[in-house]
């Protein structure tokens, strides 16, 4: 799967959400962009596996995180260009302080 494709699943997925999908069905879409087996070296420690198994997810998680900040990005651009009364920034810092008081 490419980058463009996965970003693509990215956004599909909060399409999805929006618009009253199953979670089930989100999930599914975004489990599709996990690999569906590794390939490490013969005779491999366990570190050297752990690591070509990293190496192996970080390139379609990053593009996946692409794609939600990149939707995200689109959205924010539309909303601000509303001129509404609460702006992106302060609805995000208001999200990280109500994060912030749940605790872990």
């Amino acid at each position: 799967m490419t980058e463009g494709e996965i970003r693509l699943k990215a956004i599909a997925a909060l399409t999805g959400l929006r618009s009253g999908v199953g979670t089930d069905y989100v999930s599914d879409l975004l489990g599709e962009v996990i690999p569906d087996h590794f390939l490490v070296p013969v005779g491999a420690d366990a570190r050297e596996v752990g690591m070509s198994v990293l190496g192996q997810l970080s390139e379609p998680l990053s593009a996946l995180v692409s794609g939600f900040v990149m939707a995200f990005e689109a959205v924010a651009d539309a909303y601000d260009e509303t001129e509404p009364t609460t702006s992106t920034e302060e609805i995000l810092q208001a999200l990280a302080l109500e994060i912030a008081r749940e605790g872990d």
